[in-house]
């Protein structure tokens, strides 16, 4: 097998993510522990060049690597993500990695090495490649999520984690394994080619496409293949906690568009009444349970689960403006769930965890701005305009009317309207309780300034949302 020079600039922001990840993991045992910080700027050094080798080649649109990889808008506006993510989770981590005592160069080489995952996730053409970045992105989440490796919480959600992904990941490979024993192929266009023939009557289609649902679904916390996230989201160092929440559910989304709409739409039928069912359950549990949660990490955790059902809706329809409605709510969901752990690892100080609610009283008095940008958050989380979370919300419902699932949508409206009593309980304890001691958060510039991007980012995607959703709509354009 032999690569061309295209092969290899299609893949160059990745090779720069993956060598730069390398690259800290042999200069660490060489750095003394108080220097072991500057190792975050070979991060945001990585990411920046992955970024600019990314907008060279943003609207290319090309199978390479003999059909294993492909190069197109659609993976690139998900790409442009996954680099603001990682970079706020970095800058999110540098004072916090300190006061925790967990200063670790490592850490940034595996944010790195998810990130090269993900990035591979996202532009797999091959079942193969997608379980290659699929299994580099967990397996550095495995070791994250257990990084405070001196506290229980921390090592109960590696272990729980690590054991139940790698069901889910046995689960998924023996789908993939029917879809090649069916078709003889990984390809997803070839697999879209066999389901175009009299092989759609083989019931082992639809077997493969239930695997491959648990397999997916485990990844974006879809009820009932959520049973590891509050743990996990509770018992991981908090910006693991948001790069997770965020970066993992992104690219797990894109790819199970990739793959039901291009590789399993012979079958749509079938596959979209299973998830018409999924997505009913993921929005009333997710946010039936976040209501009686007294742990802000694990209200946020719930949380992310009940915006996985809506998510989901946009894959249900499965046309053009499902797609995009599905993209928009990515980016935004991104952006508002980052911002509200920026506000829960400020909290976080010496003899307070501030991972529990009623940490949150009295913020107003504590802090104002950083109250107000978590007001921010919480009403975009609650798709209360004008922020962001009410455009998501809007695109999604619209796509699901045009689609003539009104129904479902009355259904998410309603469990909206439930969810606004969670978000806006914390709301109330930040500006209606007295704080339990008169103490002045000190704001690292680092969760400053993710603080302020996410919040200029809600404020702005909901007022102004025009140049985003251009750029999402031709990317769906190129896909289609």
């Amino acid at each position: 097998m032999t690569f061309s020079v295209t092969d290899i600039g299609a893949v160059l922001p990745e090779i720069i993510v993956a060598v730069y990840a390398c690259a800290i993991l042999v200069i660490e045992p060489f750095l003394p522990k108080e220097r072991q910080a500057v190792l975050a700027y070979f991060g945001f050094a990585a990411l920046g060049l992955a970024f600019w080798a990314t907008l060279r080649i943003l609207w290319a649109d090309l199978p390479v690597m003999n059909g294993m990889f492909i190069l197109d808008p659609f993976a690139n506006f998900f790409k442009l993500i996954l680099y603001g993510a990682s970079a706020m989770t970095i800058l999110l981590s540098m004072e916090y990695l300190k006061r925790e005592g967990i200063d670790r160069g490592e850490y940034y080489a595996f944010i790195l090495l998810a990130t090269c995952g993900m990035m591979v996730l996202v532009s797999g053409s091959d079942l193969i490649t997608i379980f290659l970045g699929l299994e580099l992105m967990s397996i550095s989440f495995y070791i994250l999520a257990g990084f405070k490796r001196f506290e229980e919480k921390s090592l109960e959600a590696a272990a729980k984690y690590f054991i139940l992904g790698s069901f889910s990941t046995g689960i998924l490979l023996f789908g993939i394994s029917l879809l090649y024993g069916l078709s003889g192929t990984t390809n997803l266009q070839a697999l879209a080619q066999h389901l175009r023939g009299p092989e759609l009557q083989n019931p082992a289609w639809i077997l493969a496409m239930i695997l491959l649902v648990v397999g997916f679904g485990f990844k974006i916390a879809a009820v009932p293949f959520h049973m590891w996230a509050p743990d996990v989201y509770e018992g991981a160092p908090t910006p693991v906690t948001a790069f997770l929440s965020v970066g993992s559910k992104a690219a797990s989304f894109a790819v199970f568009l990739r793959v039901f709409i291009e590789a399993l739409g012979g079958i749509h039928s079938d596959w979209r009444f299973l998830l018409i069912f999924l997505s009913v359950v993921t929005i009333v549990m997710g946010n039936v349970v976040a209501l009686v949660q007294t742990n802000i990490k694990r209200m946020l955790a719930y949380s992310s689960i009940a915006h996985a059902g809506y998510a989901m809706i946009g894959l249900i329809v499965g046309d053009s403006l499902g797609i995009f409605s599905l993209m928009v709510y990515m980016l935004i969901y991104a952006f508002m769930t980052l911002g509200a752990f920026g506000v829960v690892t400020l909290l976080r100080r010496d003899g307070v965890e501030g991972d529990e609610i009623r940490d949150f009283a009295g913020l107003a008095r504590k802090d104002r701005l950083t109250a107000f940008a978590m007001l921010i958050f919480m009403f975009s989380l609650a798709g209360i305009p004008p922020t962001a979370g009410f455009v998501a919300k809007f695109y999604i419902f619209m796509a699901a009317v045009d689609a003539h699932l009104t129904w479902l949508v009355v259904l998410a409206v309603v469990f909206t309207a439930v969810s606004a009593y969670f978000y806006l309980r914390v709301v109330m304890v930040m500006y209606m309780k007295e704080p339990d001691e008169a103490v002045q958060l000190a704001a690292p510039p680092g969760v400053v300034m993710v603080l302020a991007v996410a919040a200029a980012v809600v404020l702005l995607l909901g007022i102004y949302p025009s140049p985003f959703l251009d750029y999402a709509q031709e990317a769906v354009l190129r896909l289609r």
